[in-house]
């Protein structure tokens, strides 16, 4: 009842913003209009004032009639000038309003998310612990419930760790630690956590030869591990996820695949947007604050590389991050 209410209050002031821009353009067309009609009413007028049988008739015709093109012109010049800064201003105005509307609407949605996301961990892992706690259990039990209280936890620690480090990074406030990181190292132990928690996902992984960059290790292994979390998010437990390393012109190349549904056409252009998740309803009932994907290319970005998307024929998508490779210290 909440949004519908919020919809209508917007397609009101959308109308009213529309009709003052109509009234003021109309105001400006009218004003304009008689400005003109009364320069020709003014000329006519000192034309009558004229003796035919003048001898400076025809140059004082020639004078009036200039000076009445004269001021049509300038009217002409004033009033487009006025319509473009009103027009410029108008549309200025209109963006501004509606990327301060969806960015409130993407705020509400992530409160919403995180607030689940926050929820569902702390229940579960309380829920195993007072199980632990009141049952006598048997020792694979036990172990179960106790692995899936590390799972919710690690999701817990994972989702704060994207929160805070999202909020230092826009504020400028994190510094990261450079140092020569072994990529192959990080994306084997990224990729082990993965399938500790995710048994029942099949995590391919190839990673060729040694690589090594430079960068903060905490938040390079950030980015790799919300690019694997999303492709293990959007596919089934029976379609592969492959992770891959290579080198192509002197820069290290990470690959993560899914076959998954994809990404469309213009999901694509948003997809690395703050806040952002796709609007189809399969995908919002996955969990997520969609701060993911906006983290790992922030990220990327502030270690000199690129992250991008590809599709992956015959369906799901290729993310592949790009970052320059160091030489290793001897």
């Amino acid at each position: 009842m909440a949004s519908f209410f919020k919809r209508q209050r917007l397609i009101l002031i959308t109308i009213a913003y529309w009709f003052l821009l109509t009234y003021i353009i109309t105001a400006l067309i009218f004003w304009f209009l008689s400005l003109v009609r009364q320069s020709k009413q003014m000329s006519e007028f000192k034309l009558l004032q004229l003796k035919k049988d003048a001898p400076d008739y025809y140059v004082r015709v020639a004078e009036i009639l200039e000076e009445e093109n004269r001021k049509i012109t300038q009217y002409i010049g004033e009033g487009t000038t006025f319509m473009l800064l009103i027009l410029l201003g108008a549309v200025f105005v209109y963006r501004a309003a509606r990327r301060q509307i969806q960015l409130n609407t993407q705020q509400q949605n992530f409160m919403m998310a995180v607030t689940h996301e926050l929820k569902t961990p702390i229940a579960v892992t309380k829920l195993n612990i007072e199980t632990l706690l009141k049952r006598k259990l048997e020792g694979s039990q036990q172990e179960k419930l106790l692995h899936n209280a590390l799972n919710e936890s690690n999701r817990l620690n994972d989702l704060c760790d994207n929160i805070l480090l999202t909020s230092q990074i826009d504020a400028g406030a994190y510094k990261p630690n450079k140092e020569i990181i072994h990529l192959n190292a990080l994306l084997n132990e990224s990729v082990s956590n993965f399938k500790i928690r995710f048994p029942h996902h099949l995590i391919e992984d190839n990673y060729g030869e040694e690589t090594f960059v430079k960068g903060d290790h905490l938040l390079i292994q950030l980015a790799v591990n919300n690019l694997i979390e999303n492709a293990i998010k959007y596919s089934d437990k029976s379609q592969p996820i492959a992770v891959s390393l290579s080198k192509e012109s002197g820069r290290a190349k990470i690959s993560i695949k899914d076959t998954g549904r994809g990404v469309t056409g213009k999901e694509k252009k948003k997809i690395f947007e703050k806040f952002y998740r796709a609007g189809d309803e399969n995908i919002r009932k996955t969990k997520g604050t969609g701060l993911g994907l906006y983290l790992s290319k922030k990220i990327i970005e502030e270690h000199g590389g690129s992250i991008s998307l590809q599709d992956n024929i015959p369906s799901g998508c290729i993310f592949a991050i790009s970052l320059p490779i160091t030489e290793r210290l001897k």
